[in-house]
């Protein structure tokens, strides 16, 4: 998989909410303004990556991968943490953090499965391509 400047900061963004939220959790603490400014800060980020994937697409680089596939990444990776938001209001208990928490993780996710949709690779195809040409070179494969 290519790591990109958006995966990279994406990952930040998505795990740094994540460790936020569960130590809140852990804490047994309600969602707060900080557990909830660490999901807007995914929300934001998905927002301006599409902003940006829209102006890349526009500007004439084209995905490898399906481009209704990406986009639709894209629309429920912004939806996740708006779920997640909807639940923390819902339900004041602790156990929200954790809800909110699963959020940054699964768009860290999602943004890895957008990353192979756009560059057309795999880090698992990457990986094991030396083990298969050392297989087919044992005559095994």
């Amino acid at each position: 998989m290519t790591l990109d400047a958006w995966f990279i900061i994406g990952t930040i963004v998505g795990l740094a909410s994540t460790v936020i939220c569960v130590v809140a959790a852990v804490l047994k603490k309600k969602p707060n303004d900080v557990t909830l400014l660490g999901l807007a800060a995914v929300e934001l980020f998905i927002v301006v990556y599409a902003i940006g994937s829209l102006v890349r697409v526009l500007g004439g680089q084209n995905m490898v991968g399906e481009a209704w596939e990406f986009w639709g990444y894209m629309f429920t990776a912004a939806m996740l943490p708006v779920a997640g938001f909807y639940w923390a209001m819902m339900e004041r208990t602790h156990w929200s953090n954790y809800v909110m928490g699963a959020v940054g993780v699964t768009v860290v996710v999602m943004l890895a499965r957008m990353a192979q949709i756009w560059y057309g690779t795999t880090m698992a195809a990457q990986a094991l391509q030396p083990l298969y040409l050392h297989l087919m070179q044992q005559g095994i494969g």
